[in-house]
């Protein structure tokens, strides 16, 4: 019998306290709208305190996205969940500095849009990747950037207004290169889960003439989110449901969601050896033979990969792969969207010894 619940939330927003669009009310309204379970707006280098609310059946936590504004050119941008406390005076003494400073304060760090690609058509659309190169103490990285990929698409201006209008032909899912980094980093003995996120702002911008908002909230929160498994039901207790959700996170029970093309709720997977059973971002010792299973809510390409290399493919609503070897086993899924092959779901590890 499972022992997780599964909820949804996105993890990466911005609110009129940095540069987005909306209070933090219109961004729980909007996540609420959405589906979501939960929204933790993650101003830049601001905590906003004594906020975190519940709206209809959404909770609102708030994070933060930390930087050193001083360094030019801009880069190393760390998600921090949980701190309790404004953290950004501690940004200027570099990455390490603030990483350590965190999770003193019990925060769990996360780097955001660890690859990023330059838009060509707006100088102030720099690239802003993570380069402070080796980093310890982070509990993952943020794998897919809704906004972060749009940015990269806008490599000229007719591509920039036709994905303007309609960005689901553009979003295809994480860049190789975050790939190939997530699997390297694995590969050196790091525990790194990962995100989905929108990185939402609302902002307005022209398009042909007039001011629109081409990205409002709700729609980014239909995309690509962050699904976690808690060892508990949130049941409306501010405290204990920002505890499971934390718990969760600092664990690493996540996987990133395109939710758009289909919602990803009821995607498992699991492994089990004799009478040990593990899920996403859990170690599993083996009593022999392993066996891994993953379901997914529709049909989509299922690939499963141990130390980055994909060992099993199936079509379908499931996989099954037994295995005597050790290593660190991971799911990707693909799926058929408008024509398309879109990345679907991309989870956390399961870490075999």
């Amino acid at each position: 019998m499972e022992i997780y619940r599964e909820y949804v939330g996105n993890l990466h927003v911005h609110s009129v306290f940095s540069d987005g669009a909306g209070t933090h009310a219109e961004i729980a309204e909007a996540a609420a709208a959405a589906g979501l379970n939960f929204i933790i707006v993650t101003d830049h280098n601001v905590h906003v305190g004594d906020i975190e609310s519940y709206y209809g059946r959404t909770l609102l936590l708030v994070g933060e996205e930390l930087h050193n504004v001083r360094q030019q050119p801009m880069r190393n941008h760390l998600l921090v969940y949980g701190a309790e406390q404004e953290l950004s005076p501690y940004a200027f003494g570099g990455s390490e500095t603030l990483i350590r400073k965190a999770r003193e304060c019990d925060g769990i760090c996360y780097i955001a849009h660890p690859v990023e690609r330059a838009a060509r058509i707006r100088r102030d659309l720099f690239a802003i990747p993570w380069t402070d190169w080796p980093v310890e103490g982070i509990t993952g990285i943020e794998l897919w950037n809704y906004m972060s990929e749009f940015k990269g698409l806008l490599w000229s201006h007719l591509p920039g207004l036709i994905y303007s209008l309609f960005p689901a032909l553009g979003i295809r899912g994480p860049y190789r290169r975050t790939l190939r980094l997530w699997d390297e980093l694995l590969s050196r003995g790091a525990r790194i889960a990962v995100l989905g996120n929108s990185d939402a702002h609302a902002s307005q911008v022209n398009i042909l003439g007039s001011r629109r908002e081409i990205f409002p909230y709700q729609y980014l929160f239909r995309c690509v989110n962050t699904h976690l498994l808690t060892e508990g039901p949130l049941t409306g207790e501010i405290a204990r449901d920002r505890r499971l959700i934390y718990e969760a996170l600092a664990a690493g029970r996540t996987w990133a969601g395109y939710d758009l093309p289909h919602s990803t709720r009821g995607f498992r997977f699991f492994a089990r050896s004799g009478s040990a059973r593990s899920s996403v971002g859990e170690e599993l010792k083996r009593l022999g033979a392993v066996t891994l299973d993953v379901t997914t809510p529709a049909s989509g390409e299922i690939r499963l990969l141990r130390d980055g290399n994909i060992i099993q493919k199936s079509s379908g609503t499931s996989l099954s792969y037994t295995s005597v070897e050790a290593g660190i086993y991971r799911v990707e899924v693909y799926r058929r969207f408008r024509g398309m092959k879109v990345g679907w779901i991309f989870s956390s590890p399961i870490y075999v010894i």
